[in-house]
């Protein structure tokens, strides 16, 4: 017997087992595949056999064909992608998101995974993102944060979030574990007191509650105020993510380190940290897949992110009716993102997996 057959056999040997080892559960296998198949040729229907794709579809044309408006995407997509960014200069928030994404790309590349490459490309990729964005430089005419908006602002607010909280995150977890009971008390009471907190009381305090606190030449802008919240929050939730990584490893390692006579910081970086990140990875792909989502709340202090632009989008006399399909376009590009994260996590953590069991 070839290979091949032999597979097949065992494929079909395996779905048998799983889906039809029982009269119940080969029942409730053909029910479920009934719904699915339904369910899938009605959205297959609505979005694309019958529905309507020219910009010059009126509400009419749309309701006789009995499917989807997808004209309100053709005619508004300029609203929902950059919201209220002037509408001549919105090439440079096109190229702004186009950066992030290629910025994200190479960090996904293994030849990257080096300190100096991945700061590089961090630090000359967030770099251009904002000259894009806020111009005043190479004869790009000033853009003020107030008129970000769309997928180029949750972008940003996801990017730096990200960025600023992961190093924070870090310092508090190597904080909470510090030999010093001082240190690590007062640390674990601050990250306890911020998880305690919604992270719409932590956006609402550092945009409206702390200019009155801090001497305006600290307050800054509102927009970078509720970037330090955000990855506040987020680093207090990684902090613990990590904290469990760190559990996680054998003092031994640590303890054969110092007899060898390695530094703090050589033990730290080579040791430690890489094993906590592999043994903490799906907890923090999946958190960082949620500070993406939680982009929207910004909403609640005055920025038109990707959510709030939809919104204006279908909220005039003529959409109003298409609301569905652009939810269901904003939808289309969360998923495109954050299914993008999460299988390269699930590649990461195979990759790993993979090399810890050829060790």
């Amino acid at each position: 017997m070839t290979a091949q057959p032999y597979l097949s056999n065992r494929r079909l040997q395996r779905i048998r087992a799983e889906y039809f080892g029982s009269a119940g559960s080969g029942l409730l296998t053909l029910i479920s595949l009934g719904l699915i198949i339904g369910i899938g040729w009605a959205v297959l229907n609505w979005a694309l056999l019958r529905g309507s794709f020219t910009a010059t579809a009126t509400q009419a044309e749309c309701m006789a064909k009995g499917g989807a408006c997808w004209s309100v995407i053709a005619v508004r997509w300029r609203v929902i992608l950059f919201g209220i960014y002037p509408y001549e200069e919105q090439w440079r928030s096109a190229i702004a998101c186009a950066v992030v994404v290629v910025m994200t790309i190479l960090s996904c590349l293994p030849v990257m995974w080096r300190f100096w490459r991945l700061a590089a490309v961090w630090g000359l990729g967030t770099a251009a993102f904002y000259i894009l964005m806020r111009g005043g430089y190479f004869g790009l005419i000033p853009v003020d944060e107030q008129q970000w908006g769309g997928l180029a602002l949750t972008l940003f607010l996801f990017v730096t979030t990200s960025v600023l909280g992961m190093p924070m995150a870090i310092g508090l977890a190597l904080m909470r574990r510090s030999d010093l009971p001082v240190i690590a008390r007062v640390t674990g009471i601050i990250i306890d007191t911020i998880r305690s907190l919604p992270l719409l009381s932590i956006l609402f305090a550092f945009a409206i509650v702390l200019p009155f606190v801090l001497p305006d030449a600290l307050t800054g802008d509102k927009l970078y105020r509720v970037i330090w919240g955000g990855a506040l929050f987020f680093a207090a939730y990684e902090a613990e993510i990590l904290r469990g990584g760190f559990q996680g490893i054998s003092k031994g390692q640590e303890e054969a380190a110092k007899a060898l006579g390695l530094p703090y910081w050589h033990r730290i970086s080579r040791i430690v940290l890489p094993q906590a990140f592999r043994l903490a990875l799906p907890a923090t792909i999946n958190q960082i897949v949620i500070t993406f989502m939680e982009t929207s709340l910004v909403v609640v202090v005055g920025f038109v992110e990707l959510l709030a632009a939809g919104n204006t989008a279908y909220q005039t006399g003529e959409w109003k009716f298409a609301y569905v399909e652009v939810y269901a376009f904003i939808s289309l590009i969360y998923f495109s993102f954050v299914f993008g994260l999460s299988r390269y996590g699930a590649y990461l953590e195979s990759r790993m997996n993979a090399g810890q069991r050829k060790e």
